[in-house]
């Protein structure tokens, strides 16, 4: 019988970006990224919802400890990207355009170095309350 469940730690985090492709000339990135290309950037207000998946433990009952999920999203997401320039404040996004995918592919594999890898981990990212990604997706 399959036991896994679903745990859940939903945070929030505000941050701002410029999408743009430093190849292309300012017309071809208003015409691909729109408004999003301006280049005094713009900002979000990101929900973040980290899933976690397996089967809970026989001496605690977790599947994953939520307290420790959240100092870890706290340590490795917020204290990084809240209230920062993605492009011009964090290392992850000098090179990498600040997408929501991208985002959550770079939030998925920070938190994955630290969960173990017999747990499923799933991120789950909005951007405005009606435009979301996931990453991965199964």
């Amino acid at each position: 019988m399959n036991q896994k469940v679903a745990v859940y730690r939903k945070e929030h985090f505000n941050a701002a970006h410029r999408l743009f492709n430093p190849d292309w000339d300012d017309k071809k990135n208003e015409e691909v990224f729109g408004k999003c290309a301006l280049p005094h950037y713009h900002g979000h207000n990101y929900e973040l919802e980290v899933k976690i998946v397996g089967v809970p433990n026989p001496e605690t009952g977790y599947v994953y400890d939520l307290k420790k999920l959240s100092d870890l999203v706290e340590d490795e997401i917020l204290a990084r990207f809240d209230h920062k320039n993605l492009n011009v404040d964090t290392e992850e996004f000098k090179t990498l355009n600040p997408t929501a995918e991208n985002i959550a592919i770079v939030i998925y594999h920070l938190l994955r170095k630290k969960i173990d890898n017999a747990l499923d981990l799933q991120i789950r990212l909005y951007e405005t309350p009606r435009n979301f990604v996931e990453y991965p997706v199964s």
